[in-house]
């Protein structure tokens, strides 16, 4: 199993309030899966993200991922898995403005350990493999936001990580330019890896095969969809 959660709980505490974000959740992922996160504001899937993609450790439960106990792991450590497993797709994209397309997609190389020139091949490489092999150059300013989000996804597979994770991948991009993004993770899912999209959207957790559904900190649904939208033959 890629990914196994055992009793999760986190708790924050904000002035004199405690706050339970995740009660007891219970969930495994296995390798290839295509998941969406589903829940509404508060619902804790935002926390839930964080604890997946090693951004945060629990406040108790087991979490395992590629059988590798990471709930127990200090901030180095998580860091350590994170830059290895995990590629992430972030709702703003978060690229550096002043570095170009190829060079936003090579930094996650530096921290493994890569040379500049294996680096840069492998970001080119990647980019062509998104559709950018005609922006490799240009920076974020120039591009669209689905060019942008394009980039963002490519800087997320340069790794070959275990899974790609992103949250509200397409909350900033119009219906058309969504499409061809989900479009884009379904052939990211169909050469192999594991998604798990973080969405309040139905429309767009419709393209996953499986739906988690959280509510109040809690699974309230977890189930298989039989309805999957197909975009693969979009235009992405």
């Amino acid at each position: 199993m890629l990914i196994s959660i055992q009793n999760l709980n986190k708790t924050y505490i904000m002035g004199a309030e405690i706050v339970e974000a995740l009660k007891d959740v219970s969930i495994e992922i296995a390798k290839n899966e295509y998941v969406a996160l589903m829940g509404p504001s508060g619902s804790g899937k935002s926390t839930l993200m964080n604890l997946l993609g090693c951004l945060d450790s629990p406040s108790n439960g087991k979490y395992w991922l590629n059988g590798i106990e990471v709930s127990t792991m200090d901030d180095g450590e998580l860091a350590e898995v994170r830059n290895k497993q995990i590629g992430f797709v972030f709702q703003t994209f978060n690229l550096l403005p002043r570095l170009s397309a190829l060079e936003n997609v090579a930094l996650p190389l530096v921290y493994a350990g890569y040379s500049k020139e294996d680096r840069l091949e492998k970001a080119r490489i990647t980019l062509e493999s998104v559709g950018l092999g005609d922006r490799i150059l240009h920076k974020p300013n120039e591009l669209s936001g689905g060019q942008r989000q394009r980039v963002a996804v490519a800087r997320a597979l340069v790794n070959d990580p275990a899974i790609i994770l992103a949250d509200e991948p397409t909350g900033n991009l119009d219906t058309k330019t969504s499409y061809e993004i989900m479009s884009l993770f379904e052939q990211i899912h169909k050469a192999g890896n594991t998604v798990i999209i973080v969405t309040h959207e139905a429309d767009i957790a419709q393209h996953a095969h499986r739906i988690v559904r959280l509510r109040d900190g809690l699974v309230e649904s977890d189930e298989k969809n039989n309805n999957v939208v197909s975009v693969a033959n979009g235009t992405a």
